[in-house]
């Protein structure tokens, strides 16, 4: 994986990665003695999209530079947000990604399953709204820029981006 922050002495594993991303390696991770709740989201890419039946592929384009500043802060206010949170990881690939491939991976753990899993959704959601990412998707009659495109809202909703 490049652009890492690597688990260590870090509680939380960051990543945007050309390279596949598994699920199971992120709940090995997270996982512990200390916490009863391990919950994880894997986005995979689906052969249809709005308006189209047949993807075959999404191209994930991200601004490098603000990505891993944007995951520390969504991870950071998770961490506010449920002081109990044990380890956190958020992942995203960029590139060509095929269907049924994983292009986004988050985990929380916890001591409880309420917290992880609401912690694990608020990751997700956190980033689909905040994180510089773009996707183009490919099918049989073209290629173009993904319709559910929306504006990138700042982490935390301060007027001021990172």
């Amino acid at each position: 994986m490049r652009r890492v922050i690597e688990p260590g002495s870090s509680a939380d594993w960051l990543a945007l990665t050309g390279e596949p991303i598994r699920l199971e390696r992120a709940l090995e991770w997270a996982s512990g003695p200390a916490w009863g709740g391990v919950v994880g989201f894997s986005g995979v890419v689906r052969e249809s999209a709005e308006g189209r039946r047949d993807v075959s592929a999404i191209d994930y384009e991200a601004y490098e530079a603000q990505v891993l500043g944007r995951f520390e802060q969504i991870a950071a206010m998770a961490r506010r947000e449920w002081p109990e949170l044990g380890r956190l990881v958020i992942w995203h690939r960029t590139g060509r990604v095929e269907t049924g491939e994983s292009s986004v991976v988050t985990v929380a753990s916890a001591p409880h399953r309420a917290e992880a899993f609401e912690a694990c959704r608020f990751l997700i959601d956190t980033l689909k709204s905040t994180v510089p990412i773009w996707k183009r998707e490919h099918w049989s009659g073209g290629s173009d820029w993904s319709p559910a495109a929306h504006p990138i809202r700042p982490v935390g909703g301060s007027a001021e981006l990172p």
